[in-house]
């Protein structure tokens, strides 16, 4: 076999630079594991409900510092009572055809970027539409440990009684908050597959993040649907929170379907372990 000299040159310097320039390969996903997520429809639940006396009966463990998913993930499956969440007072409006679904989660990294990557099957059949313009939105939320319950409670600290599409809105624009703290937000987008990197504090911004968010999808032709996450990576041997949700079938506001709180390990302990390439 005859070698090209000068054309092997070439591919050694052009690897020299992107080397140089820290350009890292994309994930092998098929050496990483999968770790199988519910996400569930969770009806009107804010954090005031989640933490009130008579309402929530996990109150008590929460102030013991016990997490939403050791009291309701039992083997990879959820024990909610959903006929309760889905009907009213819980849920005045209707509930989606399907109220549980599984998601598969990948975690990955190397020496710049998390990965994080989401496979699942939307379901169709919500009783909101509201966002016209986006058959599809998934989105991570990664608080900081000034967040109140931040290894407890995934996205509940950033939602409350009063935002725009619970019952008892306290107007038409009020978004997600949280009181003390932050959340690091990703989001893709159906609608030009467009990319958000932004924050939750005592407003939702869909952009100004500082975590270089990058992410893209594909869609198989039963509905499947796999979204890959990349932003700078927080650092290895760290275990950081996580909380996910999926708006399928057009849902806006709280009409989506949502994960508890996870702990992903970035080479270190956590529901989640992220693989290192």
């Amino acid at each position: 076999m005859k070698i090209n000299v000068r054309h092997a040159a070439a591919l050694v310097a052009s690897g020299l630079l992107l080397a140089a320039a820290g350009v890292q390969a994309a994930p092998d996903w098929s050496k990483v594991p999968k770790r199988t997520i519910q996400v569930f429809h969770p009806g009107v639940t804010p954090i005031e409900w989640i933490t009130a006396k008579g309402t929530h009966g996990g109150v008590t463990g929460l102030r013991k510092g016990e997490t939403c998913v050791g009291c309701h993930e039992d083997q990879g499956d959820l024990n909610f009572d959903m006929d309760r969440l889905t009907s009213k007072p819980l849920e005045p409006v209707g509930a989606p055809a399907t109220n549980i679904f599984p998601v598969a989660v990948q975690a990955a990294y190397d020496a710049g970027n998390l990965y994080l990557r989401l496979s699942f099957k939307a379901p169709t059949g919500g009783a909101n539409k509201g966002d016209a313009d986006n058959a599809l939105k998934v989105t991570v939320l990664i608080p900081d440990d000034k967040v109140q319950g931040n290894n407890q409670v995934g996205c509940w600290a950033t939602c409350h009684t009063e935002l725009r599409t619970m019952p008892t809105a306290s107007g038409e624009t009020k978004t997600k908050y949280v009181t003390e703290g932050a959340y690091a937000l990703m989001q893709w987008a159906s609608k030009d597959s467009k990319v958000s990197d932004g924050s939750v504090t005592t407003e939702r911004k869909m952009s100004g993040g500082t975590a270089g968010v990058k992410a893209e999808a594909s869609k198989e032709g039963d509905g499947s649907y796999t979204v890959t996450f990349t932003r700078a990576n927080p650092g290895e041997g760290k275990t950081i929170p996580f909380g996910f949700a999926v708006h399928a079938d057009n849902a806006s506001g709280r009409f989506h379907h949502v994960s508890l709180g996870y702990m992903l390990g970035i080479g270190a302990e956590g529901d989640i372990k992220a693989v290192k390439q």
